[in-house]
């Protein structure tokens, strides 16, 4: 299959992202003098920014890979939450499914850049669980999507924001497996192994470490395989991908392993690459069912969104040109 070709049925793939979605707030400015109120800078705030985090993220990488995506998460009914949906539906990502309540505040990390680096960071959220009955109105809506039709993958990004109680996982992975679904997941510490049957999961290194509670652990391919394993005993998945900074990405597919490297990029910023890592990966494997070049092009989607500061979709022509000049002779 050429390059061209697996974009082309990229684009015809139906993807559900769940988990919880956040308004990412950039307010630049410059720095020329320090407050008499506190020894602190004053930033002349110059220009302010709204983007698309969390599951959102996600989500609209899909979609700049042209996958048709629907997102389902949970919103407060603020002004944080209209803007969200606004940035999401005009990519265009699928919000129908969304649910909003009084009772949350939507999660807004509110970044102050200055000098070329990030000064404070300020968030707002609510990161308990979701209670049972919002915990119900998601169900439902899943429920109600898959109604619709079947996706061909479902995205579970957990950044311990509540939306994916470990009962609701649960439920989310034995519907997919029934209907034939891959499920992929980028989780996070608290629900690290309620991913029981998943398909494919994708921590970072640090994440593995934590939740295994290793310590001296080498980025070797004997250790990783190693880690596989740890995490097969608990979780009884298919496939481990494993994202190891700027050491490249590791997966073990249930018979074959590999250790892939980085490719040189000049580095801007690492937020939201992991969201990137996690969208192209998931789409590569639904289409092609080869881990080996799903990792491959994920990592290079990876670090072609850290050349870019802020989070931001990886944009498909260069993907696909970046795929081409880099593995073409694989």
């Amino acid at each position: 299959m050429s390059f061209e070709h697996l974009f082309e049925e990229i684009s015809r793939l139906r993807v559900l992202v769940i988990g919880d979605v956040m308004l990412d707030t950039y307010c630049w400015g410059v720095v020329e003098r320090i407050s008499p109120e506190a020894p602190v800078p004053v930033v002349a705030v110059r220009k302010s920014e709204n983007r698309i985090g969390g599951a959102g993220n996600v989500a609209i990488n899909t979609a700049s890979l042209g996958a048709a995506t629907t997102i389902i998460s949970v919103l407060g009914k603020d002004s944080s939450g209209e803007t969200l949906q606004n940035l999401l539906a005009a990519v265009p990502v699928d919000i129908s499914f969304m649910v909003e309540t009084p009772n949350r505040v939507t999660t807004t990390k509110t970044r102050v850049m200055a000098r070329n680096q990030q000064m404070i960071r300020l968030d707002a959220e609510v990161a308990d669980d979701i209670s049972s009955e919002l915990e119900e109105a998601v169900w439902k809506k899943i429920l109600d999507y898959f109604e619709q039709g079947l996706p061909q993958v479902c995205i579970l990004e957990d950044y311990n924001k509540g939306v994916l109680t470990a009962s609701l996982i649960t439920r989310i992975i034995e519907l997919c497996n029934s209907k034939g679904v891959i499920t992929t997941v980028d989780p996070k510490k608290k629900n690290f192994f309620a991913y029981q049957g998943i398909t494919l999961f994708k921590p970072n290194l640090k994440e593995v470490k934590e939740g295994l509670q290793l310590s001296n652990t080498s980025v070797e391919l004997a250790d990783l395989n190693s880690i596989h394993t740890s995490l097969l005993k608990q979780l009884q998945h298919q496939i481990s991908f494993i994202t190891l900074s700027e050491h490249g990405v590791y997966y073990h597919d249930g018979t074959n392993s590999a250790l892939i490297p980085t490719h040189i990029r000049n580095i801007a910023d690492v937020s939201g690459a992991g969201d990137t890592v996690i969208a192209v990966a998931s789409l590569v494997y639904a289409v092609t069912r080869t881990m080996h070049l799903a990792a491959e092009m994920a990592n290079i989607a990876g670090g072609l969104v850290c050349e870019e500061v802020g989070t931001a979709p990886i944009r498909k022509q260069v993907l696909l040109q970046e795929s081409i000049r880099l593995l073409s002779d694989h």
